[in-house]
């Protein structure tokens, strides 16, 4: 029986993202701000259609937020690694990748009672040593990658990669990738920071409901991963497309899962296969 899955997801940097950029001035950090009243409106709009979702959060919005976190898996949302800060992991050293990772892992360990399943690194960009570091502390999957879109796949570890040579790929390792793409990623689209930004909701609405709709008739199964920040997604004519996107997914037949439940049928799937 076909069965495509949509997952929400929602990536709640506040200000952490503007601070790893050196942008401390009062604006910037209040941009981030908003991201707190967007969860608010996120959480109700969730609540309405009986969706659970997957929030991304660096640990030192955690301590930030510390009240609306609790609600978040208070609501039954899974909470997802997304580095202590929002520094990305290529522009670390191993040690210091590895001293983050168990930070935020701490701090998420604090607020639901148990480790994070999946990560998500800070602007989509891995170190050479990421997928090891994840394997290493026992994660289930990672969301950082562009490799497929609507399948779910193995992170590989071990590329051999030059200008000049055709490329040598890994092997493959039991983390599993749940890729996302800039396309359904809500920033680039209406953000206004180093890109133009600010596009119409319908253009962009029309965009991510034809994807979905691509997999519906192309697929028997698969997912589809929608990235969104509070602080932008959080705006009112934005937060009315998020409620016009799950009208349209659900006329389609979409199912809605957290990116946990999405990654463990594709183990199950794989592992029957």
């Amino acid at each position: 029986m076909p069965r495509h899955t949509a997952c929400l997801t929602f990536d709640f940097d506040a200000m952490s993202g503007m601070i790893a950029w050196g942008l401390t001035s009062p604006t910037p950090i209040s941009r981030g701000e908003f991201g707190a009243i967007g969860v608010r409106r996120i959480l109700a709009l969730l609540a309405k259609y009986r969706i659970k979702a997957t929030f991304f959060i660096p640990g030192v919005v955690i301590g930030t937020y510390p009240q609306i976190c609790e609600r978040i898996v208070a609501e039954g949302h899974e909470v997802g690694h997304h580095g202590w800060t929002h520094v990305p992991p290529a522009k670390m050293t191993p040690d210091q990748e590895e001293a983050g990772l168990i930070r935020g892992s701490e701090a998420i360990r604090r607020l639901c009672g148990q480790n994070p399943r999946g990560y998500r690194s800070p602007a989509w960009d891995l170190s050479p040593a990421t997928a090891e570091l994840l394997i290493r502390h026992g994660f289930l999957y990672e969301s950082s990658m562009m490799g497929n879109d609507h399948h779910p796949y193995q992170v590989r570890t071990g590329d051999v990669i030059s200008p000049d040579e055709p490329m040598q790929f890994g092997a493959e390792t039991d983390l599993i990738e749940m890729p996302i793409s800039w396309s359904l990623d809500d920033f680039p689209h209406f953000e206004f920071f180093r890109m133009p930004g600010l596009m119409a909701t319908s253009g962009v609405l029309a965009n991510w409901v034809d994807d979905f709709e691509y997999m519906t008739r192309s697929e028997d199964w698969g997912v589809l991963t929608y990235t969104c920040h509070p602080y932008v997604i959080g705006r009112g004519h934005r937060m009315m497309m998020l409620e016009r996107l799950i009208h349209a997914l659900l006329e389609r037949g979409a199912s809605f899962a957290t990116m946990e439940e999405a990654a463990r049928e594709y183990q199950d799937r794989r592992t029957r296969t």
